[in-house]
């Protein structure tokens, strides 16, 4: 029985991808157009390229990495000190060098000196190596604008010990950063001895972080033999924008890598050309990234919000608004919109409404207010790291009426903060009687799919992924929706979707179909081993890796060997994540493997000590072999780390309750409860602890309690009805197994209260 034989689909589907494999533009776009992988760094390039050199030069880009000296440090290091929860920070120089004394890894005050600058405006971070050769990016950062220093996360003060401290692994440069900061960056972690040694060809993003190595490009122009740059087919680069009208995007796909809410697949940066989709992950429109209508929430930069646009659409690109080198715009205020949006209309994009927008007849303000902005209403801001707004770029129409029924902000009561929405909307629907807030948004129905389950909402969210009129991201985090409600019944409706021209979609539907029974996954999801896209395969093999090849031909073996490997190659290039060492310990479980679960599990809270659910799977592992004594040493080490957890406190009591140390349990089960006040099964455990100790008058009133915020599983019935029976409450003890017995029939009958039934 084939790969595709199994269950439910034909033949004809692995036919179809084979196919789209033979057909599909592949990541061997930037191998085919490149001969050489050898930098020459940015500096070779200027030699020619003067312009352009100079507007890079002082540019974003130019400024995302350079080393700490005289001309990038733009911090005031006089021996200014920021104080903070319980820790003061201080910046000073000594001998020409920038230092900075700060709480280490241990929470003591310690020295370090500034490597490296990152950033120009408004805000500038700074870079010191710790152990291993990593680099870590401070929280106090240089308000430029201000001139002060300031904390990134004022309301959140990590401190050492914790994943979040500057020195943790969510702050390290080499895992977390670089690629997008770096050319060429090669990470180079020994993942045994967690320490780092990495490259870079390019300090900062230089020119070769988006045309891609230049060698060869430089030996076509040294050869010096008449050819005209323009006319030459490739002229040694992988990317070259001047003749790719087969990519349509490929500018943008150079650009999405590094400004874009993504997982990596690689530890290197990729070479620039190479599709997006071989070599990241991107996040959808998620609960906490994105408002329910698509607007930006958390720090999601602006490739997923330029995927819903109309203008990605009509084949808008980055360099359109926005000079390639320099980076700032490509005009001044309204100019850089009236470019299209003009009463003229632009060659390039037919489609154009023909009207004059620059008018109070369109934006109803005054000319040159600042609501009389285009990007006011089309683009409204939000600020990250505090002193930084960012704009969110799907370019859309202003919806007050949603915003009001979705819980999402709008651009007009973000200015006119003393109006509600529905002031808002009501002005807008007097301006435009018959605007677009007539019209349906995809908002609703993503609203619904996170907040309700009903036959409806899936209905709606199927319907939306099926409108191939919609955005790719918009239909795919519609099938992300439907897979968090999978059923029999879902999950052909979802079959389709496996080939659609959009990878964004098939890869969210291989994910929504990830917990199908064994025979739906080796039908629907091992064929897509073959899909072109790499993110697509591995998440494929991620989702299959369960699922035997006994039966298989030698040639599909093959195929899902190579899935699997492409699945180990991601795995391992982001073991410095400790999100990654969880997915391990994940696939490694679903295996069978417990050791390697456990250990997996054990260098994710190594990594970061807060990761609780890391924790809890090394205790029930433990717990699973029946080793109480190792339960209670994993739970007692978590605690150390993550003293107030309820969780951990509630589960490290019963594990020394187990172990007949009842006085312990009772204790931790305390502290549970005084963190959980209104948690009913914190209650029943305490209960548990006082029956065991013989306790009956203090298990009935844990009980009761429990009773009273709710309990009312089996668990909390049996031993309530045990208790209510040792107390000589014999016909409360009747009435109670009475309803236990009633309200869960299936559950063992305990033998003292078997007597008690009629």
């Amino acid at each position: 029985m084939t790969v595709a034989q199994r269950g439910m689909l034909p033949d004809c589907l692995r036919a179809l991808i084979v196919g789209l494999l033979m057909l599909w533009p592949g990541s061997a776009f930037a191998e085919e157009l490149a001969d050489s992988i050898n930098y020459v760094g940015s500096a070779t390039c200027g030699a020619c390229h003067d312009d352009a050199f100079e507007a890079w030069s002082d540019s974003h880009h130019g400024w995302a990495l350079r080393e700490a000296d005289e001309t990038s440090v733009l911090g005031r290091f006089d021996g200014d000190a920021l104080a903070y929860g319980d820790s003061t920070t201080r910046f000073f120089r000594e001998n020409g060098d920038y230092f900075v004394e700060t709480d280490g890894p241990d929470g003591r005050p310690g020295v370090y000196q500034i490597l490296y600058t990152v950033g120009v405006t408004p805000l500038q971070q700074y870079l010191v190596e710790t152990d291993g050769g990593r680099l870590q990016a401070l929280d106090i950062a240089w308000d430029t604008l201000q001139e002060r220093w300031y904390h990134l996360y004022p309301d959140d003060v990590s401190v050492a010990d914790e994943g979040l401290h500057w020195t943790g692994p969510y702050k390290n440069w080499q895992a977390r950063c670089a690629v997008c900061h770096q050319t060429d960056f090669q990470k180079n972690y020994d993942a045994q001895t967690q320490t780092y040694q990495s490259t870079w060809s390019d300090l900062t993003v230089g020119c070769e972080a988006c045309h891609g190595p230049g060698a060869a490009h430089v030996a076509w122009a040294e050869a010096d033999d008449g050819a005209d740059y323009a006319e030459t087919v490739d002229f040694g680069l992988a990317v070259g924008f001047a003749d790719l009208p087969e990519r349509a995007g490929a500018e943008i796909e150079v650009c999405a890598p590094c400004h874009s809410r993504r997982a990596p697949l690689d530890a290197d940066s990729p070479t620039a050309g190479s599709l997006f989709a071989d070599h990241h992950v991107l996040s959808l429109l998620r609960d906490g990234l994105y408002h329910a209508d698509g607007q930006i929430d958390a720090e999601v930069y602006v490739y997923g919000s330029f995927l819903q646009s109309k203008m990605y659409a009509s084949g808008v690109t980055c360099t359109n608004c926005h000079d390639p080198h320099g980076g700032e715009l490509v005009a001044d205020g309204n100019a850089v919109c009236m470019q299209c949006h003009n009463p003229v209309g632009r060659d390039d994009f037919p489609s154009l409404v023909l009207a004059d927008y620059d008018s109070p007849d369109h934006h109803h303000h005054p000319i040159g207010s600042e609501g009389a902005q285009c990007v006011a209403c089309h683009m409204p801001d939000k600020a990250y790291m505090i002193v930084d707004p960012r704009r969110d770029h799907s370019f859309r129409v202003p919806r007050p009426d949603l915003g009001e029924v979705i819980g999402a902000p709008d651009a007009c009561t973000s200015c006119h903060a003393g109006q509600t929405q529905a002031w808002a909307a009501a002005q807008i629907a007097t301006w435009y009687p018959d605007g677009q807030w007539t019209q349906p948004h995809y908002g609703e129905v993503l609203f619904a799919g996170r907040t309700d389950f009903g036959a409806q909402t899936t209905d709606l969210l199927a319907a939306l992924a099926e409108d191939t009129q919609a955005a790719g991201i918009v239909r795919a985090s519609a099938i992300e929706l439907l897979g968090e409600r999978l059923d029999q019944d879902i999950a052909p409706r979802l079959y389709p979707f496996l080939l659609d021209d959009d990878s964004l979609v098939r890869l969210a539907t291989v994910n929504a179909l990830r917990f199908a029974p064994d025979g739906v996954r080796g039908a629907v999801i091992a064929p897509m081993m073959l899909d072109p896209i790499r993110s697509v395969r591995v998440a494929a093999a991620r989702n299959t890796v369960d699922i035997p090849t006994e039966g298989l031909s030698a040639e599909e073996v093959e195929i899902v060997n190579l899935a699997r490997a492409d699945l180990r190659t991601a795995l391992s290039a982001t073991l410095d994540y400790p999100e990654t060492q969880m997915q391990i310990g994940g696939i490694a479980m679903t295996l069978r493997s417990m050791a390697a679960a456990d250990a997996a599990f054990k260098e994710a809270v190594t990594l970061d000590p807060n990761l609780i659910d890391a924790w809890m799977m090394r205790a029930r592992i433990a717990l699973a072999s029946g080793d109480l004594a190792a339960t209670d040493a994993v739970l007692a080490a978590a605690l150390e780390h993550n003293p107030d957890s309820t969780l951990l406190l509630q589960s490290h009591g019963n594990v020394l309750a187990d172990r007949g140390r009842l006085e312990d349990a009772l204790a931790s089960l305390e502290a549970a409860a005084s963190n959980a006040p209104l948690d009913p099964t914190v209650r029943v455990d305490i209960a548990a602890v006082h029956a065991a100790a013989g306790n009956n008058q203090a298990a009935l009133a844990s009980l009761e309690r429990a009773g009273i915020l709710g309990a009312d599983g089996p668990e909390y019935l049996e031993l309530l009805a045990l208790t209510q029976y040792r107390l000589g409450d014999v016909d409360a003890a009747a009435e109670t197994a009475a309803r236990l017995s009633t309200a869960f029939p299936d559950y063992p009958q305990n033998p003292d209260l078997i007597e008690l039934q009629p």
